[in-house]
């Protein structure tokens, strides 16, 4: 009988840790989770089983505080920035981690990390990452140190960059790695081993190798890929002339990863990466129906997202240098020099309705004005190395607090009221898209409002450089939505009527 015990979550806003969390409560663990701001797992379903702890893993009082009183921590943390000292970063939070959980008696560790091979010239991530799971071997807590190959899923980072790639390009000009082995494995099996890491004896500490059942180069992963989304079979030309660092450029054009994500996934596939032991096998027996196969991964993660099922997505984590600031509750009285465009329309619509119509905004559904502006600025984030317009949106129809949205990200959501969106783009200042709807007698009454913080003269230029376009797209936006609200309105009135 499997033992049931505290566990303590870090990460659980990102892609592993928003699905591990479900299936250890489920499994019977109670569960705890550490997140810098306690906003962000508003609205996922399992909020209200766990216990929410607010703190940073850089300060050391807030991690001694999560620990206390857990058997087992989970630590799914990685930087997703490429740029920075991000390996002394990340040093320090597992360090913080490690001391914490030996003085609160924790008695296992869980660390995801990456597969590599033993090489003294790995990138700076995979060296990060092994770094980080020596440091915990080392911390006088057991430690399970997972190493996974690349792993398929719905909305993970990169299933999305082959999916991107393949789908875009009919040709696809290469770096060499493509002919370079890996061994992908499905998020399914990485949550099951996981799953069973957190119960595993107490005297164990040491890596373990994660790999599917297929070893493939990565060229035959996008054709695998391509035989799955019902496309023709893409010619892949390795070039020598694409380094790691203009591969990135590439990446981050033509798929809806930004460089400072593509650059880590691109450096971990210089090198043959694939499993060089099974002996997780006799501590965690595998799935019952086996792992699963590259092509069936796929497969399944294109059903997700054909059902909109996907459970977490790689642009769900924050990003490093992503502003993260909240709208203060009264911008002009904040402290802040403070540009506002606000505009109001009265409707006669339906408050479902344009609700509706709000809370679709973005992704497939577009922005309701000057599409071609739109995509400009996405194109031009892109180039400044941000995360552009293509991220799209989890669901066609409903929005959480979290969610990334284009190249927004959902601040709050206030069914039926408010959505409030903070921008990740690359901008001088801070910003934000804050659209409401209220009753006003019978009538609904739509209010839209651009909000930035400007840094600095380029803050301010820019802002000024703007405000002709402000005419066209911020009032085109709020006429459009407001028609589209009252034409949903008519064909409602019509179908009752029928």
């Amino acid at each position: 009988m499997q033992e049931h015990r505290s566990v303590l979550v870090t990460g659980a806003t990102g892609y592993i840790g928003g699905r591990l969390v479900p299936r250890l409560l489920d499994a019977g663990h109670r569960v705890r989770v550490l997140a810098r701001s306690a906003d962000k797992l508003r609205d996922v379903p399992w909020r209200n089983r766990v216990e929410v702890m607010e703190g940073d893993l850089l300060n050391p009082a807030d991690v001694a505080s999560a620990c206390e009183g857990c058997e087992v921590v989970v630590y799914l943390v990685h930087s997703l920035s490429a740029s920075g000292s991000f390996e002394e970063t990340e040093l320090q939070t597992a360090r913080h981690l490690a001391d914490a959980a030996l003085a609160a008696g924790v008695r296992r560790i869980v660390y995801l990390g990456g597969l590599h091979p033993d090489s003294a010239e790995l990138s700076r991530h995979l060296r990060s990452r092994a770094a980080v799971g020596e440091l915990f071997l080392g911390s006088g807590v057991p430690t399970v140190a997972l190493q996974a190959g690349i792993v398929i899923g719905s909305g993970s980072s990169s299933f999305e960059m082959i999916r991107h790639l393949t789908e875009v390009l009919p040709y696809m000009p290469a770096p060499r790695w493509v002919r370079n082995r890996v061994q992908p494995i499905a998020v399914r099996d990485v949550l099951h081993y996981l799953l069973g890491a957190v119960s595993v004896h107490d005297d164990v500490n040491r890596t373990f190798d994660l790999g599917g059942p297929d070893i493939l180069r990565y060229g035959q992963m996008m054709n695998g890929y391509a035989v799955e989304a019902g496309l023709p079979q893409r010619p892949i030309a390795p070039l020598p002339v694409l380094t790691p660092w203009l591969a990135s450029q590439w990446v981050n054009l033509v798929t809806p990863i930004p460089r400072r994500l593509a650059v880590p996934i691109i450096e971990s596939l210089q090198y043959d990466c694939v499993v060089r032991e099974h002996d997780i096998d006799a501590l965690i027996p595998p799935p019952d129906d086996g792992l699963t196969g590259y092509r069936k991964a796929v497969r399944l993660a294109l059903a997700r997202m054909k059902d909109g099922t996907v459970e977490t997505s790689w642009h769900g984590a924050s990003l490093h240098d992503a502003p993260a600031d909240s709208l203060p509750s009264d911008p002009d009285w904040a402290g802040h020099t403070v540009f506002v465009d606000e505009r109001e329309r009265s409707t006669p619509a339906a408050s479902a309705e344009l609700w509706a119509v709000i809370e679709g905004i973005g992704g497939e559904n577009g922005w309701y004005s000057f599409p071609l502006a739109w995509a400009v600025r996405g194109w031009f984030d892109k180039l400044v190395g941000g995360v552009g317009l293509n991220r799209g949106r989890r669901h066609t129809a409903t929005l959480h607090t979290g969610d990334a949205l284009d190249f927004w990200r959902v601040e709050r959501v206030e069914p039926g009221a408010r959505l409030r969106l903070r921008a990740e783009m690359r901008v001088p200042g801070r910003a934000w898209l804050e659209l409401e709807t209220r009753d006003v007698g019978d009538r609904r009454v739509y209010r839209q409002r651009a909000i930035y913080f400007p840094h600095g003269l380029a803050g301010r230029l820019y802002w000024y450089v703007l405000v002709p376009f402000h005419g066209i797209i911020f009032a085109g936006m709020a006429n459009r939505i407001v028609l589209e609200a009252e034409a949903r309105s008519e064909d409602a009135k019509t179908a009752r009527v029928r």
